[in-house]
């Protein structure tokens, strides 16, 4: 493993997830009879932050709100297990965020959140910030306390990594502090305000550089002028939950230590597309070894061409080949 060259703060949500296997997502007002059922740690930011920690090269320290409950210790120990620091914030009146989730034999979920302490996390509550380069947020908490940490950072002198997830809009007040985006197909229409190509939406978000991660064909970002594409690895999926945690986790991680945004994009498909292979989410999540040996995979051209044509690069942006950077 790499030796540490950075510090990453995850501020953020942590759940216990509560997940059964069925043979498929139930619709409104259907009752399907599931199968499997376990117990797992999960929420957006604590996930985010076992896997950066997980993919070696930084230091990673998390800011967390939890109830005092039973469940707060799981959590806890999940965390700490995987090498992350904490910054709890003990929140009486609410219980530890919980989420439902449905995992279908196709691999997809649904899942509902109950934020619990999670809605009490405030920008008050941050550590002292020394030593710290990134910091990575998700959408788990509350709009104004993302905007305010995100505001208290970006002060600081600290590059500042957004997920926008869930989907929601999000004021310019926010973009404008945010150096990172990263965001799946649906959360990009929501932030870009309206619809198109992946190139164009892409293009429309003001930021120095945005990521759009594209399920099983890959990722395609834009950092100022130019275009990177990196397709998926090919693996056999059970379980998506958390691979997109995975991916930001990784990527912030290894923006940290210093890495190209090729490189970057490359081990964190590839540890977004081993998460998918297990089952559950911290659970699910590879170390920095696993992620290393799939990484010895070579993408085709032929799976190049295919992403290229799909974000609609060279027809939307009249680009030329050159301006578009391949992953190998």
């Amino acid at each position: 493993m790499k030796e540490r060259s950075g510090t990453v703060l995850v501020a953020g949500s942590a759940n216990l997830d509560f997940v059964a296997r069925a043979s498929h997502v139930p619709g409104p007002g259907e009752t399907v009879l599931g199968r499997d059922f376990g117990i797992f740690p999960g929420g957006k930011g604590a996930n985010q932050a076992v896997a950066c920690a997980r993919a070696g090269g930084v230091s990673t320290r998390m800011l967390l709100a939890l109830g005092e409950d039973v469940f707060a210790p799981l959590i806890e120990e999940s965390l700490r297990g995987a090498g992350v620091q904490l910054h709890v914030v003990r929140v009486a009146e609410r219980a530890t965020g919980a989420a439902l989730i449905c995992v279908s034999d196709d691999a997809e979920n649904a899942i509902t959140v109950a934020p619990g302490a999670n809605s009490m996390l405030r920008a008050v509550d941050l550590p002292d910030l020394e030593g710290v380069e990134y910091l990575l947020l998700q959408l788990e908490t509350p709009l104004g306390t993302v905007m305010d940490i995100a505001r208290a950072a970006n002060a600081a002198g600290i590059n500042v990594v957004l997920n926008a997830a869930p989907a929601q809009p999000l004021p310019d007040e926010l973009l404008d502090v945010t150096d990172v985006l990263i965001v799946n197909e649906d959360e990009l229409t929501k932030v870009a305000g309206h619809g198109g190509s992946v190139a164009e939406r892409l293009q429309s978000v003001h930021v120095p550089l945005a990521i759009v991660t594209l399920g099983p064909r890959g990722c395609c970002a834009r950092e100022r002028g130019e275009f990177f594409l990196q397709p998926s690895f090919r693996v056999e999926s059970v379980d998506t939950t958390a691979a997109g945690d995975t991916f930001c986790g990784v990527l912030a991680a290894s923006l940290c230590s210093n890495a190209t945004l090729p490189q970057a994009l490359r081990r964190a498909s590839a540890a977004a597309a081993l998460a998918t292979t297990r089952v559950g989410a911290q659970s699910s999540i590879p170390t920095y070894d696993d992620v290393e040996a799939l990484m010895r995979y070579r993408i085709t051209q032929s799976d190049d061409d295919a992403l290229a044509a799909y974000c609609e690069l060279t027809t939307y942006c009249g680009l030329q080949p050159s301006q578009i950077i391949p992953p190998n």
